[in-house]
């Protein structure tokens, strides 16, 4: 029964509980017996949460084990550390929202993920807590920032696990790790209480999963704005659940897998993207070759300004909640750059950056009146060995410069037009790793994501999938 339940989603495992199968004590030592074991060579839990088990009828994940990044969301008298030395002692005084709706839900929370310190870089290997294993090869990474999550995933430790992105985060180990990542509209899924607003929206939260269901039915049970929330997402017409079931009819889908800066797309991503369009054609939809305009060099400077910003936010809010400042020892080379580069921006650059990001926004917007979504690779190369995207003390920006080798599709598009975005994983390289596809929708339109995910996951099933380097 474990080893079924091990690789069950999460309605799956609430059906057990609904119907007499299993009771929610059962799911949770079942889960924490599986991270007893796996966690050792994965490493992707750094706190546990010690929840009582639940199971209240009602409840669409009544009883079912889950575990939530250590960035950005808050649990009451839990370590909450964002994957820095700085605020290793720190613990949490109140809930977010989106933990309450976590728990309303039924979701029980039994610990918390790796990331990179602060979510800054796409990697999950912080100082703080040591790396996180990519369940398919050992030596490589998850990318990240939510790599401990989608590992967790991956692993069979838990159906489902929490993630967020503010430029890639939940999309690009979703794509290494194998399994569905969702970034939802901006405003869908609350930020507060304790935040309004990150990077003007660029930030959301969602999830990792194992099937598409999961996905749907989590945002079903976690979307809304709340109470004095600065964005709201254009309001859904039936819940996501029943949106993952239907067929989504013939799409206009351009083509993408050139990318804008002439990098070198390994030749199995390239193999997979092919067999995606013609997996897609063959379900009947139109694919032709075509992106949206470029960003250019003005959307560029807009990023590193806006980006800059954020990271300058991160710094002083910290900060002011710690009561001072962090000592050298306490924060990691490439941060302690991006900090030190992010005090340059100014309020006029980083205003001066976003609203040349909402032109962009718009021409975008313009581009989505002739076609339904955007596919392109979700990254361009296999998983990297860890300790590739570590800044040095010699090198603090080195991880940077490595990332290039992967990061080549333009994956903040998401981010920046506040549009839904999914990795998909439909195939895998020659190793036996892997590989994502990535689609990106008009804003407002997780419905026809789940739905052509719906398709694609009936059409081209991952769930059987294993990870070879686990036992």
């Amino acid at each position: 029964m474990d080893e079924e339940l091990r690789w069950m989603d999460a309605l799956g495992q609430a059906e057990l509980v609904h119907k007499g199968l299993a009771s929610p004590q059962e799911l949770l030592d079942a889960a924490r017996e599986r991270i007893r074991d796996l966690d050792p060579m994965l490493h992707c839990i750094v706190e546990p949460v010690d929840r009582p088990a639940e199971g209240e009828p009602g409840r669409p994940f009544g009883g079912v084990p889950f575990l939530v990044k250590d960035l950005a969301v808050e649990i009451a008298g839990t370590r909450f550390t964002e994957g820095s030395r700085w605020l290793r002692t720190n613990v949490s005084t109140q809930d977010q929202e989106l933990s309450l709706r976590h728990r309303r839900a039924g979701l029980v929370v039994i610990g918390k993920t790796n990331t990179s310190e602060f979510g800054l870089s796409p990697h999950c290997e912080p100082t703080l807590h040591g790396p996180t294993r990519n369940p398919w090869n050992l030596g490589r990474s998850t990318s990240g920032s939510s790599g401990g999550s989608a590992a967790a995933v991956a692993a069979g430790m838990v159906p489902m696990a929490h993630g967020n992105d503010l430029g890639g985060s939940l999309r690009y180990p979703a794509a290494w790790c194998g399994v569905f990542g969702l970034k939802p509209t901006r405003g869908r899924v609350p930020l507060g209480p304790e935040y309004g607003d990150v990077a003007s929206g660029f930030a959301v939260e969602h999830a990792l999963t194992r099937s598409v269901r999961d996905s749907a039915a989590l945002l079903d049970a976690t979307a809304g704005a709340s109470l004095g929330d600065p964005y709201a997402a254009p309001p859904q017409n039936r819940s996501f659940l029943a949106e993952s079931e239907t067929p989504p009819g013939t799409l206009r889908i351009a083509a993408t897998v050139a990318p804008n800066g002439g990098q070198q797309v390994h030749p199995d991503y390239v193999r997979v993207f092919e067999e995606t369009v013609d997996l897609l054609s063959d379900l009947g939809h139109e694919v032709r070759e075509a992106h949206p305009e470029p960003l250019g060099r003005a959307g560029h400077r807009a990023i590193r300004a806006v980006y800059g910003g954020a990271a300058a936010w991160i710094e002083e809010y910290w900060t002011r909640r710690m009561g001072g400042g962090p000592q050298p020892e306490d924060i990691e080379p490439y941060t302690a750059a991006v900090f030190d580069r992010s005090r340059a921006i100014t309020a006029g650059q980083y205003l001066a950056g976003l609203e040349e990001l909402q032109r962009f926004s718009r021409r975008t917007a313009g581009f989505f009146e002739d076609f339904d979504l955007w596919l392109t690779p979700t990254v361009g190369w296999p998983p990297l060995p860890l300790g590739t995207l570590n800044g040095t003390e010699e090198e603090p920006l080195r991880g940077e410069r490595e990332a290039g080798r992967f990061l080549m599709f333009d994956g903040e598009y998401a981010n920046i037009t506040g549009n839904p975005a999914m990795s998909v994983p439909l195939g895998a390289d020659a190793e036996g790793l892997p590989v994502g596809m990535h689609f990106l929708g008009s804003f407002g339109g997780e419905a026809l994501l789940f739905r052509l995910a719906g398709q694609l996951e009936r059409a081209r099933p991952w769930a059987g999938r294993r990870p070879a380097a686990l036992p």
